[in-house]
């Protein structure tokens, strides 16, 4: 099972990718911190301050302005998450998040779904205030 999430983003793809794999600029609206910008094959160290919480992901793929394919989640067991970024006129982006690796089995399957989309939409949403906006709307989310 996968879950979807798409945002258009006014800002040209080359801007959009970069948010996301460079650490200087991560901070700004998604992790508190990465430990390296993100690159095919490498292991990165995300965390998040706010909640003294850390974890790791796999680069699995990264396609500069095309695409980041992440692992996460635990070795081999983890889901797999692939953004994708559309160009559209070199005016604008498309971003669609791909989550998979949900099991259908889980008695809180649907609770994950919805959690995952919610986290997928605020990220998107963060994405879009930092580059159209300047603004740093990270970690106001309370759950």
């Amino acid at each position: 099972m996968n879950n979807h999430t798409k945002m258009k983003i006014l800002k040209p793809t080359h801007e959009v990718f970069e948010a996301l794999v460079d650490p200087e600029k991560i901070g700004k609206f998604w992790f508190s911190s990465s430990s390296e910008r993100w690159e095919q094959g490498k292991t990165i160290t995300l965390r998040y301050d706010e909640y003294d919480a850390q974890g790791d992901i796999k680069i699995l793929e990264a396609e500069k302005n095309k695409k980041i394919i992440f692992q996460w989640g635990g070795d081999g067991e983890g889901h797999i998450v692939t953004i994708a970024l559309e160009d559209v006129e070199n005016l604008s982006t498309i971003i669609e998040v791909s989550e998979e690796g949900f099991n259908e089995q889980d008695d809180e399957f649907i609770n994950q779904l919805i959690d995952n989309k919610e986290g997928w939409v605020y990220m998107l949403t963060c994405l879009k205030g930092y580059l159209e906006y300047d603004a740093n709307l990270r970690a106001a989310l309370v759950k």
